[in-house]
């Protein structure tokens, strides 16, 4: 039996990407690292051509990185990818449900929906809301619908004056029409993340903040760390990934006084984070999984 064809959706030369289309290529000998970017869409014959491959022709891709960052212009690049389905194609993880969680609201709506505990957050498109919201929460995070690595947040504090903290508002929303506001959490020193693969929990680390950063991404200068999270915060996280049926992820989750909550669940996994804090080899064990997957 041939061995499949399988490509990695990535970013070329970083460091996730190439880790993944490593552990493919070792398994199969097919090399192939698809940049978005560069795909052309041919609606008539029904190709989606990356270069000289045709897309709908391969055994099964994986996305890794869909895009640098989160944009709205990432849905549409996803779509895409749901013409290859069509065509028979077995996408890790399924384009659409990938695309319920690269919008933010979407995800928090999802997540709201299956019961799973977040943070207070309040979403509104009025600026009288979102000033209510701040002093409701006394220190609340405006965060970007899509956005990644906690880039474009920012921390608005009701001891603001109420001219500043209007301006400061209306300065966020130039860029962010509808506004997503979360209560500020007192976080114990770290965040965790929880990694899924095919819908098994497969280990957890720790994003431990540099100094006294409000957020832990690595981005901001955290650095990963070992956990090990008792049985009750697992099982809540395998719930959250279970409302998004994606074949690998990461669930992000706090511990607060009042029990662990879910920040988000990851469209894609984080790969460095599995390896450096919780000693899981992800590439090789997603290589694997969808190997079989394609060979059942």
């Amino acid at each position: 039996m041939a061995k499949p064809k399988i490509g990695i959706i990535g970013l070329p030369g970083k460091w996730s990407t190439e880790t993944l289309a490593d552990a493919i290529e070792q398994r199969t000998g097919f090399r192939l690292i698809i940049d978005m970017a560069k795909v052309k869409l041919d609606i008539a014959s029904g190709k989606l051509l990356f270069g000289q491959h045709d897309l709908c022709a391969l055994d099964g891709l994986i996305i890794k990185k869909i895009s640098s960052k989160y944009s709205p212009g990432c849905l549409d690049r996803l779509e895409l990818l749901r013409i290859a389905e069509k065509a028979g194609v077995r996408i890790f993880s399924r384009a659409e449900n990938v695309l319920r969680l690269i919008d933010r609201l979407s995800c928090t709506v999802t997540l709201a929906n299956a019961g799973i505990p977040m943070p207070d957050t309040i979403v509104t498109e009025s600026p009288e809301a979102a000033l209510d919201a701040v002093q409701q929460y006394g220190s609340a995070v405006f965060k970007p619908l899509f956005s990644t690595k906690a880039r474009g947040m920012c921390i608005l504090d009701a001891s603001l004056k109420s001219g500043e903290l209007r301006n400061a508002i209306a300065e966020f929303q130039q860029d962010n029409p509808m506004m997503y506001i979360q209560r500020k959490l007192a976080l114990p020193g770290q965040d965790m993340g929880l990694v899924f693969l095919g819908g098994e929990y497969m280990g957890s680390y720790a994003r431990v903040p540099k100094g006294d950063s409000w957020n832990t991404t690595i981005h901001s200068g955290g650095h990963y760390a070992a956990c090990s999270p008792p049985q009750s915060t697992i099982d809540m996280a395998h719930r959250a990934q279970a409302a998004f049926g994606l074949d690998f992820t990461t669930v992000d989750v706090a511990d607060t006084d009042n029990g662990p909550i879910v920040f988000e669940v990851s469209a894609f996994g984080g790969f460095r984070g599995a390896k450096e804090g919780a000693n899981f080899d992800a590439a090789s064990a997603y290589a694997d999984y969808a190997l079989r997957e394609l060979q059942s």
